[in-house]
């Protein structure tokens, strides 16, 4: 399964983690966060958490930030628990995008950073999403896009010799995955740094649901 695989990498790669992808990290989760303007009532899903980088971010500037992150890499998990082990309003769970267990419509904001290439069920997993936000909630995705030439050529590349890579999807692809999980996109945005990273944002909300009468 995938998701063992990446389990594997990631507890392998969690002591050094922060350190090796200092740059990557701070470029990304920096934009992410200045992008979305998360307001510092919301509740706050972090999918993908890893390190809890993003929750740093975050309570460096609202430090009462409600916040839960989930990752399937229990090693990741523990140096973000050892992080934020004095703030009682920041949690975290070992958990999958693809069973989330949360009730429905539980979160004010959801963001997944960095984390969408590895999803096998990316449909799956924007439909578990959307059952957890609140109808009148929002979703921030960051991940890479295939729309730059480098991210094509590490997207073909991954394939053959990452076996925990899904692949990565041009912001098109993207819009419609989030379009037939019954989003709606409000905002999107792309950018490139350090040469190899192209990366794209999305923010999304839940599609309106509405009931049609019948006579």
């Amino acid at each position: 399964m995938n998701e063992t695989v990446i389990r594997q990498q990631y507890d392998h790669m969690a002591n050094f983690y922060d350190q090796r992808w200092h740059t990557y990290i701070s470029k990304t989760l920096c934009a992410l966060k200045n992008w979305a303007e998360i307001a510092p009532t919301a509740t706050v899903l972090d999918i993908g958490c890893g390190t809890g980088e993003f929750e740093q971010l975050l309570l460096t500037e609202n430090p009462q930030q409600v916040i839960t992150g989930v990752d399937i890499s229990e090693k990741m998990l523990f140096v973000a628990q050892q992080k934020f082990c004095t703030y009682p309003h920041v949690s975290f769970q070992n958990a999958s995008v693809s069973n989330l267990p949360f009730t429905n419509k539980s979160f004010d904001v959801i963001v997944s950073a960095s984390a969408f290439h590895y999803f096998d069920d990316p449909r799956g997993a924007l439909m578990e999403i959307r059952r957890v936000l609140k109808p009148e909630g929002k979703v921030f995705i960051l991940d890479w896009c295939k729309d730059y030439l480098w991210c094509q050529v590490c997207d073909f590349i991954l394939k053959f010799v990452d076996p925990a890579y899904k692949g990565c999807y041009t912001q098109k692809e993207f819009h419609n995955l989030l379009r037939c999980a019954q989003f709606d996109i409000d905002s999107a945005t792309k950018f490139h740094f350090n040469f190899v990273w192209g990366m794209m944002m999305a923010k999304a909300t839940p599609q309106i649901e509405h009931n049609s009468l019948t006579t």
